[in-house]
């Protein structure tokens, strides 16, 4: 017997890895020396194949170089603030553009940043070829809007439903009855980017819609008269992991395909077994949250004992395709789709709400050059949550009072905090002005607005972290220090 060590196997050529061991064992088997050294050649020769068809697989993923696409931006700038906003995603859209995959891209009228230069900015889309960008739908995926008409029910009535029936802020519950249904578990059970923690939070959280700003709204139909409920959502902590999994396996490839390329813009190539499995994952956070959407509707209806008369859905965090286009997939984040081959689930019937107090857009569109097939996805911002919540502050003075900002902004509303907190942050002062997007967006013919929804009242997360126990810690440990 022989007795090379893991030394002479990377003397030899070898990387060392998991195969090591085994073809020790195997090489100090042998009979003598020349055989165990034979046995050590052999798997170099098939590890600088195994190398080279590696290479000859990366070498056929990468994209060819290219100078960027041209963009568009449907910013119509009003104030310095807004002004700001269009400078900062001007910034950001030239840097994502370069990253070799993208072939079109535009900004819509509530377009804002969400991150570092080149984050593809909220309210963005670009199309990417034979690539999928988990950073580009980001950890909220299908971020959604699912709409209920009644014909007989009343705004409050309804609303105090939905407030029975739903759940915000962190986590999850145990008294929602029934959760998904069992195949959903058994797609996520086979598919690798979900996690066991990941089929964990889908049980757990359904029935829930989490904070920011999502939201339960009802209103009245402009056109039909109807009491309409309106929530709005994403996947939560089940749709995080995916999004987990998804960029760790995008950034392996990056670091093959384009070390270069920002890790925010990471891409799983499509025609590949990863690539396959993350696009099916989508599919599946994408049925999860349109079932969760339709789950607190119904129990809102029987809470009601009313049978709804229309419904209705659109998701926006999202990745799209088109079969008739091949191997391009639409990434947008926070953008609503209208090109119909987006749309299978749907009548083209497309839902954008702007703030609590103004009333939520039913839209119609389709393709056009200046949209590539979106519209808004709702008013966006000029200024961050806690930058906007200081601008108040200098305003108001010795006046400011959450309370009295909440009385101001919500007069005539049913507004209403879930955990009863205000945040500010989501009144409607937060965002842009409704007028403003519109007007962009059907100057551009992004979007023709059918129908509106009225505002009776809204339910939101509100501040929830004040009482969390870290923060109630945190401040008794500052208070200790202080005195």
């Amino acid at each position: 017997m022989t007795h090379l060590t893991g030394q002479d196997l990377i003397d030899a050529g070898l990387v060392p890895g998991p195969a090591f061991g085994p073809l020790l064992a195997r090489a100090n088997a042998a009979p003598d020396r020349d055989a165990a050294t034979a046995i050590v050649r052999d798997a170099v020769a098939a590890a600088k194949v195994e190398a080279d068809a590696q290479a000859a697989r990366v070498a056929a993923l990468r994209p060819p170089p290219r100078d960027p696409p041209d963009f568009q931006i449907h910013l119509d700038p009003q104030s310095e603030d807004e002004v700001a906003n269009l400078e900062a995603v001007s910034r950001t859209m030239a840097i994502l553009m370069r990253t070799p995959t993208l072939e079109a891209g535009v900004a819509m009228p509530d377009a804002c940043p969400a991150g570092p230069p080149g984050t593809i900015p909220v309210g963005g889309v670009v199309a990417a070829r034979g690539a999928i960008h988990p950073g580009m739908h980001s950890a909220d995926i299908c971020c959604s809007l699912y709409a209920t008409a009644f014909e007989g029910a009343e705004p409050k009535a309804a609303l105090d439903a939905i407030h029975g029936a739903t759940h915000f802020g962190p986590g999850g519950r145990h008294d929602f009855d029934p959760g998904p249904d069992a195949d959903l578990f058994e797609r996520m059970e086979a598919n690798p980017f979900f996690s066991d923690r990941a089929v964990k939070e889908a049980r757990s959280h359904f029935g829930t819609q989490g904070d920011g700003n999502h939201f339960a709204f009802v209103g009245r139909s402009e056109g039909s008269g109807r009491v309409t409920l309106v929530t709005h959502h994403g996947s939560r902590g089940m749709g995080a992991q995916v999004y987990k999994a998804g960029m760790e396996v995008a950034e392996r490839y990056r670091a093959q395909l384009s070390p270069g390329t920002a890790k925010v813009n990471a891409w799983i190539p499509w025609d590949t077994d990863e690539g396959r499995a993350y696009w099916d994952a989508l599919q599946i956070v994408r049925d999860w949250t349109k079932a969760n959407h339709a789950a607190l509707h119904d129990a809102a209806a029987r809470s009601l004992g009313q049978e709804p008369v229309d419904r209705w859905w659109n998701e926006h965090n999202f990745v799209f395709r088109d079969d008739a286009e091949g191997d391009v997939f639409w990434h947008a984040k926070g953008a609503t789709p209208v090109h119909r081959g987006f749309l299978p689930d749907t009548d083209g019937r497309q839902i954008v709400p702007l703030n609590m107090g103004a009333p939520i857009l039913v839209v119609e569109g389709k393709r056009t050059d200046a949209g590539l097939g979106f519209a808004p996805h709702g008013a966006g911002r000029n200024l961050s949550r806690t930058a906007h919540t200081r601008r108040l502050m200098e305003r108001m003075g010795a006046a400011y009072s959450e309370e009295a900002v909440f009385a101001a902004e919500t007069d005539g509303l049913d507004a209403r905090f879930f955990c009863g907190n205000v945040d500010v942050s989501e009144l409607p002062s937060a965002y842009k002005r409704p007028e403003t997007v519109t007007a962009e967006m059907e100057r551009a013919n992004l979007a023709t607005v059918t129908d509106r929804i009225l505002p009776y009242g809204a339910i939101m997360a509100g501040d929830w972290e004040r009482d969390a126990p870290w923060r109630r810690k945190r401040d008794a440990k500052m208070r200790r220090a202080a005195g």
